[in-house]
């Protein structure tokens, strides 16, 4: 298969300083990701995208490519993965080395299975899509979420669903942040993740977990512990 996995690793993470090197249940988090990418049999080279050394004498310690340094323009907090994705398919391109499929797997997505991420990739292949990406079911209808202001009053945002029962409103997905596959031809000509020909699996609610606070890492944690037993 001519399929490119690519984990983009930046070394400046604010909220959780050093996140995806640091330690997740003894490993350093990112090598989840290199570890399922490599297990999954979907991929010719798995490489990380990095700006930082430590990073990247992790990611080769775990089997991971680093063939060149990300840019400095696509190393700050306002770089999007989508930019980061274009910078590394193009570098390989120059090299005249082209990939029929891309994944960019993010390295703080320690729950990812291998049968998700070749699900995901049958699904991209087999319905022409130009991404797949994970989802999650939101477990109560967004149609009756609610505005607090600060002084504590609460107010519906769809004041029109109040008197509506849950399970009479539509359900709701949102993305689960772990990965998109892409098809490179598509994304060369429009480089965008979420678009009009994106397809999506369901994946359940105990594999995914967005890693933001220490609080979600902590809940990953123990998400990661219960899948074990």
């Amino acid at each position: 298969m001519n399929n490119l996995a690519i984990i983009p690793a930046r070394g400046g993470s604010k909220r959780i300083p050093r996140k995806n090197i640091r330690n997740f249940l003894n490993k350093p988090i990112i090598s989840y990701s290199i570890q399922t990418a490599f297990e999954s049999g979907l991929f010719s080279e798995v490489m990380v995208s990095t700006d930082d050394d430590e990073i990247a004498q992790i990611a080769l310690d775990y089997g991971a490519s680093v063939p060149f340094k990300r840019s400095k323009d696509n190393s700050d907090d306002f770089a999007t993965t989508a930019e980061v994705i274009l910078e590394v398919l193009n570098n390989y391109k120059n090299n005249n080395n082209l990939f029929s499929h891309a994944c960019c797997i993010y390295p703080t997505a320690p729950l990812l299975k291998t049968t998700t991420l070749k699900d995901a990739y049958n699904l991209l292949v087999s319905r022409n899509f130009d991404t797949v990406f994970p989802t999650v079911k939101f477990s109560y209808p967004i149609w009756r979420a609610l505005n607090v202001a600060p002084t504590g009053k609460a107010s519906m945002i769809w004041p029109e669903n109040k008197s509506k029962r849950s399970q009479d409103l539509s359900p709701a997905w949102h993305d689960a942040g772990q990965f998109y596959w892409l098809d490179t031809s598509s994304f060369f000509e429009k480089p965008e993740l979420f678009g009009v020909n994106s397809g999506t699996i369901e994946i359940a609610d105990l594999e995914a977990q967005d890693i933001d606070t220490f609080s979600d890492w902590q809940i990953a944690e123990l998400k990661a512990r219960i899948s074990d037993e």
